[in-house]
This record gives C-alpha cells, structure tokens and sequence, in this order.
C-alpha cells in the first residue's frame, strides 16, 4: 500500500492501491515494444528492410537484435524479473533508435514537427522505463 498523503483524493489511492495497477501498467508501458517485435517477427522481410532504411548494416542482425531486445526486454519488465535490465535495455534501445529515426534539429516544415514530437514522446517513454527500474522487484509496503 502506498503511504496517503492529506492531498490524495480516496479514489486516487483505491486505484493505486489496486493490486491489478502494477502489472497492468507494466503491460502498457511495454506495449509499443511487445507489439513492435512481435510485428517484426512475423513479417521479417520488413523488419530487414526497415533497419536498411536507416543505414544499419548488417540489416539482418540489426533486425534480430531489435527484435530480441524489444521481446525480451518486455518480458523482464512485465514479469517484474530484473525489471532494471528489461527496462534499462529497452531505455537505451529507444535512446538509440530516437536519436537515429527522429532527428529534428536536420529537418525542416512538418517533418521537423513531427519528428521533434516523436522525440520528445520517446523521452518521456525512457523517463517511464527508468521509473519503471527504480521500482523495479521492490515488494508493496504496507
């Protein structure tokens, strides 16, 4: 249980007392990985061709990198087993693919829009990893 503070509205700490919040925001948190390798597994030829887009050589053992990270690092996370390696692994994953897929500061018009919010969105995802290992296995107080 989390510890109240006099601020806290009842039905705030109801739903994050609820023993179904963590795991269930584990599960979100991961989506976009779990989906995303899951989505290059089955259509490979794609996954190749997208680490080739962005100049990865060799694109094949770029792709099944991605793809290990993005599952595996999941499975860490959702399964609250070293929670810091899964999310650190996908942190760094996200780092490194932002800084390549989602450079703004080279871009002009709409691009440059659009890549500068998907970089910032992507900060904000690694800020939830890094949350995310910090309360990494920790049991509940209570």
């Amino acid at each position: 249980m989390r510890s109240a503070t006099a601020t806290d509205p009842p039905w705030v700490d109801a739903i994050l007392d609820w023993r179904g919040t963590w795991p269930l925001s584990r599960v979100a948190l991961t989506s976009a990985y779990w989906i995303g390798g899951l989505t290059k597994l089955l259509d490979f030829p794609s996954a190749v061709a997208e680490q080739a887009h962005f100049g990865l050589q060799p694109p094949a053992l770029f792709a099944i990198l991605t793809i290990f990270v993005e599952l595996v690092g999941s499975v860490l996370v959702i399964s609250g087993r070293l929670v810091w390696l899964g999310a650190g692994a996908l942190g760094v994953f996200t780092a490194l693919a932002t800084l390549l897929a989602h450079h703004f500061w080279d871009m002009a018009g709409d691009a440059r829009l659009q890549a500068m919010n998907s970089f910032f969105e992507h900060l904000g995802l690694i800020a939830g990893l890094m949350l995310a290992a910090r309360r990494g296995e920790r049991p509940r107080s209570g």
